[in-house]
């Protein structure tokens, strides 16, 4: 198994950057291995207590690059676009393949394909509101976040 690069962003705003080999949607915690307090330990992260695991291809990103936040115009993307706006107010866009409620989350795949983020793991507690985008006409439907 390849290790993956991920930034584990908190509720309480806190970040951590490492890589991590046992990252998966329906476990309840992982392991980190920080990049910036090297240690023969991970650090074990609990999902519950996370707004989002971001898989990154870069740990600095792309600074010059000015990444798009939303869909162009007559592009559909592959799965649902959706609008997820988090407790702390971010609103963040992507598709999504499928949402099962019952989970403690969902990944999106940001609009950008140029994007730093490959995708986005959503814990679905942090979140405030879902709504499906309709990129033809605009419109959107809200999507219920309580199982």
């Amino acid at each position: 198994m390849e290790r993956a690069k991920v930034a584990t962003e908190y509720v309480n705003g806190k970040v951590i950057k490492g890589y991590t080999l046992n990252f998966f949607p329906h476990k309840d915690r992982f392991h980190v291995m920080p990049i910036d307090e090297p240690s023969d330990k991970p650090i074990e992260v609990i999902v519950s207590q996370l707004k989002a695991v971001f898989v990154v291809q870069d740990f600095n990103g792309y600074p010059q690059y000015v990444q798009r936040k939303g869909y162009m115009e007559r592009k559909t993307p592959y799965g649902t676009p959706l609008e997820v706006t988090f407790g702390d107010g971010e609103v963040m866009v992507g598709s999504c393949m499928g949402i099962d409620l019952k989970r403690q989350g969902f990944f999106i795949s940001p609009p950008d394909p140029k994007s730093n983020t490959l995708g986005v793991f959503v814990v679905r507690s942090a979140v405030k509101r879902v709504r499906r985008l309709f990129l033809k006409t605009g419109g959107y439907i809200e999507v219920p976040i309580s199982a």
